[in-house]
């Protein structure tokens, strides 16, 4: 993947394509899988009428001949088990932020194409390994942490990695170099090209020009008198080569982090709470600075070979106080971390983060009375130390001669993997 492109194209970029497989009935599959998992399913609209038509359809109803964009009686006619659900897109949303909050972890280079599906430039992500370690960490994590299938592909650029994401389901893992182009490309026809419709290969045939190799060779004059610009496109494409850029085309994910280098390794699951506790404490006290209410929780663990591992979860609802980043931040690590091992560095993010002054924060019956008072303690206690220093105002928890203590001391906590004070945007 680090030949050079011909036609001047950049050397040496690392392209992932992240494709959740059939996504919609995924998504279910993960919230009940005692009632949709291994069964033909497909979400549809006017279930109860058996109308519409089929949004998306499981592997094992696509094996029954289902396929997406057929009315609901054909499916049932083909698959007469077919099982019907009706969307729910607010889920679907709700899955698509989880696993795309994974992959913004490896690189902040990530284009969103759909719910579904997002590019990822890693080209300057091999901190976290090799572009096939960080793909299996993100399948995986992805499996772990959401319960869906992903397909990945790996290319030197974003066209290589589409058509390598689609070689392989469900949860595939495909490498497609431009060298691999005249092999696994060229023979077949025009319309497999990513880019190129039925109309258009249509058209390509009266002109002779029947597979992708075809259209490879192409005299380039014929295809741009016929296509204009898209000609020449074309012709590249069926050549492998792709110069468009990953861009960014959602809003910025905000985070704001805090890690601390431990001066000795700990490996007690109370001491890991502990120094959990005091990042909670400082990283809160930074995003409130800001204006801001986090709507994900990230911890960040690193083991004495060097070896350093994220976890996630999104919130319900966004959040400013300490003790639930603590206890959320705490949650994580127990749930992937059964048994402690010697640990070097602990670290916590928060990301996703609103401005608070425009956060519709939804309170329940029993946070309407508590939580404008527990607002107000915070603030005091925001004022008291922003007077009189870090250690003015402690809880019980953070108290202790543990190498926990020792965040709150500039001078000797060790070295972070993120600048205390700055802002980050991911």
């Amino acid at each position: 993947m680090g030949e050079k492109e011909t036609g001047g194209a950049r050397k040496g970029r690392i392209i992932l394509h992240l494709d959740m497989n059939a996504f919609y009935c995924s998504v279910h599959e993960a919230e009940e899988p005692e009632r949709y998992a291994g069964k033909p399913t497909a979400v549809a609209g006017s279930v109860e009428l058996r109308k519409g038509v089929i949004v998306t359809c499981s592997y094992p109803a696509r094996a029954k001949g289902v396929r997406t964009g057929m009315t609901v009686r054909e499916g049932l006619k083909r698959c007469p088990e077919l099982v019907l659900i009706q969307p729910d897109f607010n889920l679907y949303r709700r899955y698509s932020r989880g696993f795309m909050e994974i992959a913004s972890a490896y690189t902040p280079l990530m284009e969103t194409v759909s719910i579904d599906e997002c590019y990822l430039d890693i080209t300057g992500s091999g901190m976290f390994g090799s572009p096939v370690e960080i793909a299996q960490s993100i399948q995986e994590r992805i499996r772990m942490e959401w319960s869906i299938p992903c397909s990945v592909g790996i290319g030197p650029n974003k066209l290589l990695a589409k058509m390598a994401s689609d070689m392989k389901k469900p949860s595939g893992l495909t490498i497609l170099r431009i060298r691999d182009v005249p092999r696994l490309l060229w023979h077949k026809p025009c319309d497999a090209l990513f880019g190129v419709g039925r109309k258009t290969a249509d058209k390509l045939r009266k002109l002779n020009i029947a597979t992708i190799g075809d259209l490879a060779a192409a005299d380039e004059s014929l295809l741009t008198s016929q296509f204009g610009v898209y000609g020449a496109h074309m012709k590249e494409a069926a050549n492998g080569i792709d110069r468009s850029p990953v861009r960014e085309t959602r809003e910025a994910s905000k985070s704001v982090g805090h890690t601390t280098t431990l001066p000795e390794n700990v490996t007690r699951r109370e001491d890991v709470h502990r120094v959990l506790l005091n990042l909670a404490d400082q990283t809160a006290r930074r995003m409130r600075r800001k204006g801001f209410l986090a709507g994900g929780v990230q911890i960040t663990v690193r083991f004495p070979d060097m070896t350093t591992l994220t976890r996630s979860r999104a919130l319900d609802k966004p959040i400013e106080d300490a003790g639930v980043i603590h206890r959320e931040a705490c949650k994580l690590f127990d749930e992937h971390w059964k048994e402690v091992v010697p640990i070097r560095l602990l670290g916590i993010t928060l990301h996703s983060l609103h401005p608070k002054e425009t956060a519709a924060v939804q309170l329940d019956l029993f946070d309407y009375e508590s939580e404008p008072r527990r607002e107000a303690l915070t603030k005091a206690m925001d004022a008291m130390r922003d007077k009189y220093g870090e250690g003015a105002v402690l809880t019980a928890g953070m108290l202790g001669d543990d190498p926990s203590t020792l965040i709150r001391n500039r001078r000797i906590r060790g070295t972070s993997l993120q600048i205390d004070d700055d802002f980050v945007i991911n």
